[in-house]
C-alpha cells in the first residue's frame, strides 16, 4: 500500500486517521476540516480514486503517476498543483541528489505524492501538528510549510557546493589535471544547483494571484512571500556558482594551454642546445672524416705539419661554431 500517512484535521487538530482513502472521504463529509493524504510512488487506481473524490485534473494526476516533472505550480480551477524538488547534498562523492515531491491542494485537502525517499514531509507534518493556530490555516497553510521545508534543505546544498568551488579554485592554481572533470560534476555542474534543478522560482509569486480569491490570511501570504524572497537568494547563488564554475572552466583552459606552450618552449631550447652540440661535434668529425680515407694522393698527407693542421682546424671549426651559438643564445 502506498499511503504514507492519512489524516482529517479539524480546527487544526488531527482528528481522524482512517484506514482507507473510503475511510477517509467518508470522516471529511462528516465531520468537515481538511484531509491530507501522503502517498509514496501510486499507482494509477490510487490516483484514479483520489482524484474521483476530489476532482483533481487528468492532466496533473497523469503528471503524478509518471513523475519526471520539472518544478511548477499549475492552476486547476479551483486547486492547486504544485511540483518541488526536494534536494540534499551528498558529501561522500560531492553530488547533489534530487528528489520529487508533487502536491495538490484544494478547499479541504491536500495531497501529497512522493517519488523518492525522503523524511521531509514526514517532518512538515509533525511541526504543523505541534502548531494547530498554523494548521487551521489549512491547505495553504501545509503548502506554505512544504514550500518552507523544500528551500531551507537547499541551505546545506548551496554551502556544499560553495565548498567544492573553493577547492576548485585551489585546484585550478596546482596544476591538477584533474580539476576540469570535477567541474562537470557537482553541476551549474554539475555543480551548482549546477545543480541541475534549481528550487522552485516564482512559486509563491503565482500563488498570489489567489489571496483574494481564496481569503488566504494575511500572516500566510507574509509567509509564502518569505519564502519566495528565500528561494530568490538561493537561485541568485546558484547563478553566481555557475557564472564561477564557466569562469573556472575557462581559466583552467587558459592555464592548461600556458603549461603546454612553456612545456613546449622548453623543449625546443633543449632541441636547439643538442643540435648546437651536434653541429660543433659534426665539424670535427668531418675534417677527421677526410683526413682519415687513407688516399696516397691527397694535400699535406705528407706534409709534417698535416697533422696540427688537421687538429686546429678541427678546434677552430667547433671553437667558431660554439660561438655562432652562444652569440643566438642556443646554449
Amino acid at each position: 500500500m502506498t499511503i504514507i500517512d492519512n489524516a482529517v484535521y479539524v480546527n487544526g487538530e488531527r482528528h481522524a486517521e482512517p484506514e482507507s482513502l473510503e475511510q477517509t472521504f467518508e470522516t471529511l463529509a462528516r465531520h468537515g476540516g481538511m484531509a491530507w493524504i501522503g502517498l509514496y510512488r501510486p499507482t494509477a487506481e490510487e490516483m484514479t480514486a483520489v482524484a474521483n473524490e476530489f476532482g483533481l485534473h487528468a492532466l496533473a494526476v497523469e503528471d503524478a503517476v509518471s513523475a519526471h516533472q520539472r518544478p511548477k505550480l499549475e492552476r486547476y480551477d479551483d486547486n492547486l498543483f504544485t511540483v518541488l524538488r526536494p534536494a540534499r547534498y551528498m558529501d561522500v562523492d560531492e553530488t547533489v541528489e534530487f528528489g520529487e515531491l508533487h502536491v495538490f491542494t484544494g478547499k479541504n485537502f491536500v495531497v501529497t505524492v512522493r517519488h523518492a525517499e525522503t523524511a521531509g514531509v514526514a517532518r512538515v507534518r509533525q511541526r504543523l501538528e505541534a502548531r494547530p493556530d498554523l494548521l487551521q490555516h489549512g491547505p495553504e497553510a501545509v503548502l506554505y510549510a512544504l514550500l518552507d521545508r523544500v528551500v531551507d534543505d537547499y541551505a546545506p546544498v548551496v554551502a556544499g557546493l560553495e565548498n567544492d568551488i573553493d577547492e576548485i579554485e585551489d585546484q585550478l592554481f596546482s596544476g591538477d589535471s584533474s580539476v576540469s572533470r570535477r567541474i562537470y560534476e557537482p553541476g551549474p555542474g554539475s555543480h551548482p544547483v549546477p545543480a541541475g534543478h534549481p528550487p522552485p522560482a516564482g512559486h509563491a509569486g503565482p500563488a498570489e494571484g489567489g489571496f483574494e480569491k481564496y481569503q488566504v490570511e494575511t500572516e500566510l501570504r507574509h509567509s509564502l512571500r518569505d519564502v519566495e524572497d528565500h528561494v530568490e537568494r538561493v537561485i541568485s547563488r546558484a547563478d553566481s556558482f555557475r557564472d564561477l564554475l564557466q569562469n573556472a572552466l575557462t581559466l583552467d583552459g587558459t592555464l592548461t594551454a600556458n603549461r603546454q606552450n612553456e612545456a613546449s618552449a622548453e623543449q625546443n631550447e633543449q632541441v636547439k642546445k643538442i643540435s648546437s652540440w651536434a653541429a660543433i661535434l659534426f665539424a670535427p668529425s668531418f675534417v677527421a672524416g677526410i683526413y682519415g680515407m687513407n688516399f696516397d694522393n691527397m694535400p699535406e698527407l705528407h706534409w709534417p705539419l698535416g697533422y696540427p693542421y688537421a687538429l686546429v682546424l678541427m678546434v677552430a671549426a667547433g671553437g667558431i661554431m660554439y660561438g655562432i651559438f652562444k652569440k643566438k643564445g642556443w646554449i
